[in-house]
């Protein structure tokens, strides 16, 4: 959500990243949001009279009063009770331009680094780098459900029969190479300096709202039924949510935190849900990293964070890339954001295994994050980025990986996690 100031000072601006966005339709919300701000700013003046006059006329009842003019005292207060009346309406009014206006800036998207690269959709988004020799194998690489199937890792039959399509039962050492993922993610990320957390997995829906715009919240979440409750999309949801309404001191920051959760993601849109793979799903389990920062730390900090997650890749041996996400492509509340993909043997292209994003201070205004500085307080800036999100990233890691007799190579920084095997046949 941006500052009011800047649209009362600086309309073409927000007009001007808006078009950039394209997103043409939301153009007239600047001048709503200028015209309801206007008349609320006039009602307040109006209301500052009105409470200066009925102040002045209630001492002019006292002074009548203590000189025994009832009758003309009564018909002041008459007065009274009119300014009385008419200070309540205002008040209504005002309430509702309030919620009028922060339904239009709540829509209104952020403004956008100066470096984001101008694109309708994700068709135009850029690649910034490639990490590893993306590599061809001359024996086929099977479809990834086909690999898992090899070793009686998946059972999709059974999870259609509980729960429908876009769930799974994962087994025995696919399952166990699932966990091995996280758990290595975890300790990269503790490795460091992040803390390591896991937090609540349902969140109330000003938490959700603060987080993220309307049409993504349409898109993903899962409401409980009869509570004001969500089930998260991503853990960054509530370790964001986690400093709503705190005031950080400036010594206590960057907050920098690791988180482990499922998600569970409607996943509403014309990719649809596969039958047969696990790319796109319901229920997912992912390791997520999130930071909290001043304003002047946060492009150094969204470096850091991507680079993290290519370095992870890279130590299990998939060949990565970094894609800039385009203008159109970002989501309201971004800024700037940065997309990890790994590279697919089997399809002979990369796709995305994690996204880095950048929200300045859009999520702190919303949840009134702000740190406590020398001179006043501010809004912080919030980054979030995904470690690993299995199990897609067994996609890549069963690709990449796979042997030509079939078996599939464990990488040396997960035996540990695997009882030290190294490799799975």
């Amino acid at each position: 959500m941006l500052d009011i100031k800047l649209i009362r000072t600086n309309p073409e601006l927000v007009k001007e990243n808006i078009k950039k966005k394209f997103q043409d339709e939301k153009l007239v919300l600047v001048d709503e949001v200028l015209e309801l701000d206007a008349a609320f700013r006039a009602s307040k003046g109006r209301g500052d009279e009105l409470r200066a006059k009925r102040n002045a006329i209630s001492k002019e009842i006292g002074g009548l009063m203590k000189q025994g003019k009832r009758a003309e005292a009564e018909e002041v207060k008459q007065q009274v009770a009119a300014i009385a009346d008419e200070l309540a309406e205002m008040e209504r009014r005002e309430e509702e331009m309030t919620e009028e206006i922060r339904k239009r800036m709540l829509v209104i998207p952020n403004i956008i680094d100066e470096s984001v690269p101008i694109g309708k959709d994700d068709s135009e988004n850029v690649e910034v780098e490639r990490f590893g020799e993306p590599k061809v194998p001359d024996y086929e690489v099977p479809y990834h459900t086909d690999i898992m199937e090899k070793f009686h890792g998946i059972d999709l039959d059974s999870a259609r029969r509980t729960s429908g399509n876009g769930f799974y039962y994962l087994m025995g050492d696919i399952a166990r190479l699932h966990s091995a993922i996280l758990s290595y993610a975890r300790d990269f990320m503790v490795g460091k300096g992040f803390t390591y957390c896991v937090p609540p997995f349902m969140i109330r829906s000003d938490v959700v709202t603060g987080v993220m715009s309307f049409a993504e919240m349409e898109n993903m979440m899962y409401k409980i039924e009869g509570e004001d409750l969500y089930l998260i999309g991503t853990s960054e949801h509530s370790m964001i949510g986690k400093f709503i309404d705190e005031i950080l001191p400036e010594d206590a920051l960057p907050q920098t935190l690791t988180s482990y959760s499922p998600c569970f993601r409607k996943e509403v849109g014309a990719h649809g849900i596969e039958e047969r793979g696990v790319y796109r799903i319901h229920q997912f389990e992912k390791q997520e990293m999130i930071v909290v920062c001043k304003p002047e730390d946060s492009m150094e900090w969204f470096h850091k964070l991507y680079m993290y997650t290519v370095e992870l890749f890279r130590s299990m041996d998939i060949p990565v890339r970094t894609l800039e996400c385009c203008s159109g492509d970002l989501a309201d509340l971004k800024v700037k954001s940065i997309d990890v993909e790994a590279w697919s043997p089997r399809q002979k292209k990369y796709f995305e295994v994690g996204s880095c994003s950048n929200l300045g201070d859009a999520q702190a205004r919303r949840l009134r994050i702000r740190i406590k500085g020398k001179e006043g307080n501010y809004f912080a800036h919030t980054l979030n980025n995904t470690v690993v999100a299995p199990p897609r990233m067994l996609i890549a890691f069963l690709e990449n990986n796979l042997q030509a007799d079939g078996t599939v190579k464990i990488p040396e920084p997960l035996r540990a996690y695997m009882g030290g095997q190294t490799e799975l046949h």
